[in-house]
């Protein structure tokens, strides 16, 4: 009888997770709004669906990027004015599986920090609106200049979705002083070209230049601090987190050089070395994590950031 009962409990919870999931994915061509459209605008074509097999059809030289990124399904859709048949707005609305993906998908498309104010996170300029919101990646392109109806077509799409997820929280674990606004991205695979580091984030960040090089840099146009980055490398538990640590190490006594002074300060599951490509890295592990920071000049400053960033992660 305890058996009977536990199994049914069981059964009930994945009904329940199944029900919550599946309501937060509706129908795609539910999110193509076809009435509370602009005055004198029109759906003149779609809603028009795309799966695996044919996004290539749609978006032949992005198709493997968005499968890449956990591409479900995806529809299109185009909207029109009356007064001039010119003046349109294309929309894709894709499928990316779960927020993580979503925004993974939409950091490597904002090239800039331009928040236009829908979804968990946006993109606008003249012509162009980007947002994610839970699952779902949205992209809107106007053949004519006008941000106005670009926000009004983004949170008519914003408002359809019911997916309450919460921006990916590893996010907010990237310390914000220095941090170059919009750059935070999520790779799928191969974080900082190495395999494995597999899945994570990186984030780029800009030193303090001196104010010599601050007055030499504005002459000839630039920011004059030199970029680095901090990273953030996800893994299934601790162990494979060590594991990946040591093939770093590994990797860099090989192509590189490892160095001799420690970290203790921050654990002992750590590195110091220099890539030979991305220039010096400093690599530790926390949990199922590796984090770290790679390409700076100043040691002090990189330490501060890496002191922020290792207390910021949970």
């Amino acid at each position: 009888m305890y058996h009977r009962k536990l199994m049914i409990l069981f059964i009930l919870a994945g009904i329940v997770v199944w029900f919550e999931a599946s309501s937060w994915a509706v129908p795609l061509e539910s999110l193509i709004s076809k009435e509370n459209l602009p005055e004198d605008w029109i759906l003149i074509h779609g809603p028009q669906t795309y799966n695996k097999k044919t996004l290539f059809e749609h978006i032949n030289g992005q198709a493997e990027l968005f499968l890449k990124y956990g591409f479900q399904k995806s529809v299109f859709a185009i909207y029109q004015s009356k007064k001039n048949r010119e003046d349109q707005i294309e929309m894709d609305i894709y499928d990316m599986g779960n927020v993580i993906q979503a925004f993974g998908i939409f950091s490597r498309f904002r090239n800039e920090d331009r928040p236009g104010g829908f979804g968990l996170d946006s993109f606008l300029d003249d012509q162009t609106a980007l947002f994610y919101k839970g699952r779902y990646f949205i992209m809107l392109y106007a053949s004519e200049s006008n941000p106005d109806l670009l926000i009004y077509f983004s949170k008519l799409v914003s408002s359809k979705i019911s997916d309450t997820s919460l921006p990916p929280k590893e996010v907010k674990y990237f310390p914000k002083n220095e941090l170059k606004p919009g750059s935070i991205q999520y790779f799928p695979e191969g974080l900082l070209g190495h395999k494995f580091l597999k899945r994570g984030f990186r984030g780029n960040y800009t030193e303090e230049a001196e104010v010599k090089d601050k007055v030499e840099a504005k002459d000839r146009g630039e920011t004059g601090g030199k970029e680095f980055h901090l990273f953030l490398a996800i893994f299934k538990d601790s162990q494979e987190a060590m594991n990946a640590l040591k093939f770093y190490k590994d990797d860099l006594s090989k192509k590189g050089k490892i160095s001799s002074e420690n970290l203790i300060q921050f654990g002992t599951s750590a590195l110091r070395g220099e890539d030979p490509y991305q220039g010096k890295v400093m690599v530790l592990q926390k949990g199922f994590y590796l984090l770290g920071v790679i390409g700076f000049e100043k040691k002090e400053n990189a330490e501060n950031r890496l002191k922020e960033f290792i207390e910021k992660v949970k």
